[in-house]
């Protein structure tokens, strides 16, 4: 199995580390009702993006009160709906903080959702919080594809964004982590292989889930071990 060395691993959310597709389902079937919209396409197009930009594109909302007043209405929607980790998650993450040097720089999220949904799904998942704190949108003014959440992931850790390893679901996420000089691997857990190969996303590396990612510290530095997804 092929492994690398890399300095930090800057996780996605939603779709990566947790699952939450039954509130988010619940929550669009909600919106597209009140705003005459096709649920599941919607749901399908605004995968992995900021609900800031999707709500506003999708639902017309211009309106800077009540865009932020239906953001927070979506997402406790979604809350409702019970997130839960996803396979691999949880062991991962433990093998990251295992013998972790304090002056290494880790792991972080960097996710499209708001700090108050985020810092409600974690606990609900028994994810913990990053030890350097994560990102989130209210932190960039530019969502994913663009490389600005990335590169505020590897800030946050004071890491060199060619050093990092992103981990994404979402295909405009791995966009926005090689716009950004990561490298990245994709998680097959909300697209198919052939529809993350057919996006144009490129990752460097496909596995099923994180149940196919392990790593452990050399030293300052992480080796990452994956279990490619072949066709």
């Amino acid at each position: 199995m092929p492994s690398f060395l890399v300095d930090a691993i800057l996780f996605d959310m939603d779709g990566t580390l947790i699952d939450s597709t039954p509130g988010v389902l619940k929550a669009w079937e909600v919106f597209a009702a009140d705003y005459g919209l096709n649920a599941v396409q919607v749901a399908h197009d605004a995968h992995g993006r900021r609900l800031y930009d999707t709500l506003r594109e999708f639902c017309n909302i211009h309106d800077e009160e009540k865009l932020q007043s239906e953001i927070v209405r979506f997402e406790q929607a979604v809350i409702d709906g019970g997130p839960v980790a996803l396979p691999g998650t949880l062991a991962l993450l433990q093998q990251i903080g295992a013998g972790s040097p304090e002056s290494a720089s880790g792991w972080t999220i960097v996710t499209s959702a708001t700090s108050l949904y985020t810092r409600q799904a974690l606990p609900l998942c028994g994810v913990p919080i990053p030890p350097l704190g994560l990102i989130t949108s209210d932190d960039v003014t530019s969502g994913k594809p663009h490389p600005a959440p990335y590169l505020a992931g590897a800030r946050r850790l004071g890491a060199d964004p060619t050093r990092c390893l992103v981990i994404e679901d979402a295909p405009s996420g791995l966009m926005s982590g090689r716009a950004a000089g990561c490298k990245t691997v994709a998680v097959c857990t909300s697209h198919a292989r052939e529809s993350i190969i057919q996006s144009g996303a490129a990752p460097d590396y496909i596995v099923k889930d994180l149940t196919h990612v392990s790593a452990r510290w050399v030293g300052e530095v992480l080796e990452v071990i994956i279990d490619p997804y072949d066709a």
